[in-house]
């Protein structure tokens, strides 16, 4: 006779089926949300508008003083353009999680299956979509005013590549201290005044001696600067070690400091 069917608890008590889901799959619904997100509201308009402000902000006013001085300014400011994109990208990314952090949509995440490192990476990969949008944008502007790749293919991918590995860096950094600050208003302010002191205290705009001496050993060592420096031999002749590998550093300086605080800052329970 055979057993009866209480014994048989699989006919009672059946596993529901478990679906998994990957941390990729994850990853892409987050991206794309936030990708959506930036489309339905505009702000992929922004940024392609961005980098014409600053086009037609930096380049009219100085390009008949610096034509005096024997300098392209086209060639000469583009790459300090690309940088303040980049820049606007970044607190694009602070704002972002700053609002995630304030509606407690970062925390309801944490409450779920989710793998620790998937909303970060699904911000920064969304910043990056902005940042690919702004830099084809001030691309397209530059080539109007007259700049141009002249080193290459392999320069002009090194151009793009180092503009692009910049922007994610600094997100990387912004997205840390939205993640803590949870006020989006706030933190835009913050960042605004470095982004500023930086950008004009650089040999973006103007060469190094048109800075009082006083000022000159910061103006030519700091960050952006160096940046900036890479960026326009890179359009130009083509970048020397000598030239990139300071600029190299102080982005691997950057991550290096920036990308464990923002998985800090991200995985933190409230």
């Amino acid at each position: 006779m055979s057993a009866p069917a209480l014994d048989r608890p699989g006919l009672f008590a059946a596993e529901l089926p478990r679906t998994h889901v990957s941390y990729f799959a994850q990853w892409r619904a987050l991206t794309g949300r936030i990708v959506w997100t930036m489309i339905s509201k505009g702000e992929l308009i922004g940024a392609i508008l961005t980098p014409l402000v600053f086009t037609v902000g930096f380049y009219l006013p100085l390009r008949m003083v610096m034509q005096f001085q024997g300098i392209d300014y086209a060639q000469f400011v583009m790459p300090i353009v690309v940088l303040q994109t980049m820049a606007f990208t970044m607190m694009s990314n602070a704002q972002l999680a700053a609002f995630e952090a304030r509606t407690g949509f970062t925390t309801r995440l944490q409450t779920m299956p989710i793998g620790l490192l998937v909303p970060l990476t699904s911000r920064i990969a969304a910043g990056l979509v902005r940042s690919v949008v702004s830099l084809t944008a001030a691309l397209i502007y530059g080539h109007i005013i007259g700049f141009e790749f002249t080193a290459g293919w392999g320069q002009t991918i090194g151009f793009c590549a180092f503009a692009l590995a910049v922007g994610t860096m600094l997100a990387v950094g912004a997205d840390g201290l939205g993640s803590l600050t949870k006020s989006p208003q706030a933190l835009s302010q913050a960042l605004t005044l470095p982004t500023l002191i930086f950008g004009m205290m650089s040999c973006g705009f103007v060469p190094e001696t048109q800075f009082p001496e006083w000022v000159q050993p910061f103006v030519r060592n700091q960050p952006i600067t160096q940046f900036a420096y890479a960026l326009r031999d890179m359009a130009g002749d083509g970048v020397s070690w000598e030239v990139l590998r300071v600029g190299v550093i102080w982005l691997v300086a950057g991550a290096v400091l920036f990308v464990p605080f923002a998985v800090w800052a991200s995985v933190r329970r409230s």
